[in-house]
């Protein structure tokens, strides 16, 4: 294990220092660029100047005190009224339009200028040096082909790193990009974590001894423990973990090989965990809602913006030796939760726990259609089968999902009616992001 993570000697670097970095420094830090943020934010943005108008920055100068600061949700960002940009719009170089993933909703704009987007590239680039060294060959199953995409970041990333970037994009095709792995031969993939063990489940016993690769980095979703596992097996590789999301301008945090928890970029985001019903800031250690402020960011910052996303802090330093806070993995998201029926509501994040513990199932799409009673229909997507062995899978997959608490009491309390159905492709979307739907 490394006596620095090269994650605290790029900070410590951004902070101006040439020591060790350590917390006070960043606290210092942080609470500077905060003021800065907001003094910034109030004077240039018409969302900001109304909802900070009230608040003096010279008088944040103490980490609780960012719960006089009102949050920014998800909803402010689809609305835009007013618009939270802070610059001319010559000065954007990126935008990123994120769909809703209901059935209905106006899209959220992220907006990025170009000093912004080398800031998440300079983060990829130490940050993926956790995992990958100059001469590996990265597999970045990504979307690459826009300008400012994660794609194309971390390909940048990675010369600068000197290793070779293979930008293959999301999975369509399980058996073109398996093809292409044999051609390719990488040392290191990096994915979604659903494509990847898809991948996994799918490689040949022939092309995995081919195969040499000793690093997976999962990134965009939640990644079951059982997930995690099959890749570990299948490949014979380490798998480590990104977390972020384009509101924190696409990088966040990532594990080291401690595994225990994601090194966050605190040069540019400040974290904190709040209860998701009263909104207060909780203590480290306590799970709540993850909140995030950018740092560091003039084209669109977001103060306080609530994320969603179900986690703790992690406070105490790494065995790596980093003195960074950590954040426990995703627990599971608030928005990515459906109610079967009163007290019972469902989560992609259980749905995966129970489903991907089958090494058959590849991936699944979740319908719920509401209804008297409401039905849950579950497509599913697995390795090649014969006709008997689909029904076998049928037949279990049904006992599983009777064996959840959740499903269970829906069906006897409300009459919620299940329906499985398959499909021949090993995957059933080539997205990033896995939600149930309703209908």
């Amino acid at each position: 294990m490394p006596t620095e993570n090269p994650l605290d000697r790029w900070i410590a670097v951004q902070l101006g220092s040439s020591t060790k970095l350590t917390r006070d420094m960043l606290v210092e830090h942080q609470l500077r660029c905060l003021r800065e943020t907001v003094s910034w934010a109030r004077a240039k943005s018409p969302f900001y100047r109304r909802a900070l108008s009230n608040i003096n920055p010279e008088q944040l100068t103490r980490m609780a005190d960012l719960q006089s600061l009102p949050f920014t949700t998800a909803e402010d960002l689809r609305r835009n009224s007013p618009p939270l940009v802070c610059v001319s719009q010559s000065e954007i170089s990126r935008v990123v339009t994120l769909e809703t993933s209901g059935t209905s909703g106006e899209a959220k704009r992220l907006f990025f200028t170009l000093d912004e987007q080398e800031s998440t590239i300079d983060f990829f680039q130490h940050g993926i040096s956790l995992l990958a060294k100059p001469g590996d060959r990265v597999l970045i199953l990504f979307p690459c082909e826009r300008p400012g995409s994660i794609g194309q970041l971390l390909a940048t990333a990675l010369r600068r790193l000197k290793a070779i970037p293979i930008s293959a994009g999301p999975v369509r095709d399980v058996e073109a990009t398996l093809t292409l792995m044999a051609q390719q031969r990488p040392t290191v993939v990096a994915g979604t974590p659903i494509q990847v063990r898809a991948l996994a489940r799918c490689t040949t016993q022939s092309l995995g001894a081919l195969l040499q690769i000793h690093s997976v980095l999962l990134s965009a979703d939640h990644a079951a423990q059982c997930v995690r596992e099959d890749i570990r097996q299948a490949w014979g590789s380490e798998v480590f973990e990104h977390y972020g999301m384009t509101e924190m301008g696409l990088g966040g945090g990532v594990d080291c090989a401690a595994h225990q928890g994601y090194h966050l970029r605190e040069a540019d985001l400040l974290f904190e965990i709040i209860d998701p019903v009263s909104g207060q800031q909780l203590p480290a250690g306590q799970s709540g809602e993850v909140v995030v402020t950018t740092l560091t960011r003039r084209g669109m910052p977001l103060i306080r913006y609530r994320t969603g996303d179900l986690s703790r802090l992690i406070t105490e330093p790494c065995v790596c030796g980093s003195v960074l806070h950590r954040l426990e993995q995703i627990e599971r998201r608030t928005c990515s939760e459906v109610t079967l029926s009163p007290g019972n509501a469902l989560s992609m994040a259980a749905l995966d726990e129970a489903l991907f513990s089958r090494e058959d199932i590849t991936d699944f799409r979740v319908t719920l259609h509401r209804a008297t009673p409401n039905q849950l229909h579950i497509e599913l997507a697995h390795i090649p089968l014969a006709a008997p062995e689909i029904e076998t899978l049928l037949s279990l997959t049904h006992c599983t999902l009777a064996e959840m608490p959740v499903i269970r009491n829906a069906c006897s309390q409300s009459g919620l009616q299940v329906r499985l159905s398959v499909t021949p492709s090993p995957l059933c979307t080539t997205s990033a992001k896995r939600f149930i739907r309703v209908e």
